[in-house]
């Protein structure tokens, strides 16, 4: 997959007012670590994670969809009228039908002409959404378009708050499917994609390389449909394994390109986890962990949000600057791997 007119011309992001830190986590645990003789700072001290952001009580998808779509049209002095395609790609839906891509649309006061709508795979979810778009772009289907995501970990939180406060049967083994829904974060991102032309000083989409392993798609399962409570089901362990293994998989054919190895690559930008999975991967990789720009820390993991939020903050902090390359790492429960190479 390679690329030759595709500008990534502006990200812009917006954080959910709330802060949620794993120590209060942990406050609200109290009974459950007391009778399972739990110590406390375990959650941090597993995941990496010392907060995480949450939105107020009923916000939509689409709402902290929409608010960054806003922030980018202002950060590009884009009319929304222009904007040619919309396509919304989180976990986290407004409903089952319409698309949420609709909501997002109206939000925005986009043109009855921009084609809309939600992909959804995951977390690559915003990757994939960016591969789509920047295939019409390439084809001259469309000149432009947006990509959003917006996650809502709320009711996943609260839920596994409450289903590990009230089980009284749980041991410590059954607690550990439940463990990565407490990593998750809120937050929302867009990126204003548009076809490249000579004056444009932005980072461009390259290439990129996926697989699949779909033989490890009962690892991480959300809540099946027509059930009242949102729950996930991970088994953590051997999901960091398999998820690192299919990554393994595609960075052989991701760099298998002059130009694209480890040492070529100044910056990654990657789906976080936690701590251990991001030693994991870049050491099976081979690749210099100084150059993995992290926001895992302060926002968790938010899903399709958090590799294309964390390249947005590095671009906000100059971290990511003109004459370098990037490599934006994605996987997904599936488990699927897409790695997208850009060059400033």
């Amino acid at each position: 997959m390679i690329y030759s007119n595709v500008c990534l011309h502006t990200f812009a992001y917006e954080l959910p007012p709330k802060t949620l830190s794993s120590d209060m986590i942990e406050e609200r645990l109290a009974p459950l670590y007391k009778r399972l003789k739990l110590p406390p700072g375990r959650l941090e001290l597993m995941s990496g994670i010392r907060e995480r952001r949450l939105w107020n009580p009923g916000t939509r998808p689409s709402e902290g969809a929409a608010l960054a779509g806003k922030n980018v049209l202002t950060k590009a002095d884009i009319d929304p009228l222009a904007i040619e395609c919309l396509i919304f790609t989180s976990v986290s839906r407004d409903m089952m039908e319409p698309a949420t891509a609709s909501f997002v649309h109206d939000q925005l006061g986009l043109s009855e002409d921009c084609l809309l709508f939600d992909l959804s795979n995951a977390c690559l979810g915003f990757l994939d959404g960016m591969v789509m778009l920047a295939n019409m772009i390439e084809l001259g289907q469309v000149q432009n378009g947006l990509v959003v995501a917006g996650e809502t970990a709320e009711e996943l939180i609260e839920s596994t708050i409450q289903t590990l406060l009230t089980d009284e049967s749980l041991s410590r083994k059954a607690i550990k499917p439940a463990f990565a829904s407490l990593t998750i974060g809120s937050g929302s991102v867009a990126l204003y994609m548009c076809k490249l032309l000579p004056e444009m000083d932005k980072p461009r989409l390259i290439r990129g390389a996926w697989k699949a392993n779909t033989r490890h798609s009962d690892l991480c399962q959300g809540a099946q449909s027509g059930t009242e409570t949102t729950l996930m089901n991970t088994n953590s362990e051997e999901l960091l394994l398999r998820g690192v293994e299919t990554a393994h998989m595609t960075w052989k054919k991701f760099a298998d390109v002059p130009g694209w190895k480890g040492n070529d690559i100044d910056r990654f930008f990657c789906h976080q986890v936690g701590t251990a999975h991001a030693r994991l991967l870049f050491d099976t990789l081979q690749l210099d962990l100084k150059k993995n720009f992290e926001t895992l820390q302060i926002l968790g993991n938010v899903g399709s949000v958090s590799a294309p939020i964390t390249m947005a903050m590095a671009l906000e902090q100059d971290c990511f600057r003109r004459g370098e390359k990037a490599a934006m790492l994605g996987i997904g429960s599936g488990i699927n791997c897409l790695m997208l190479g850009v060059e400033w």
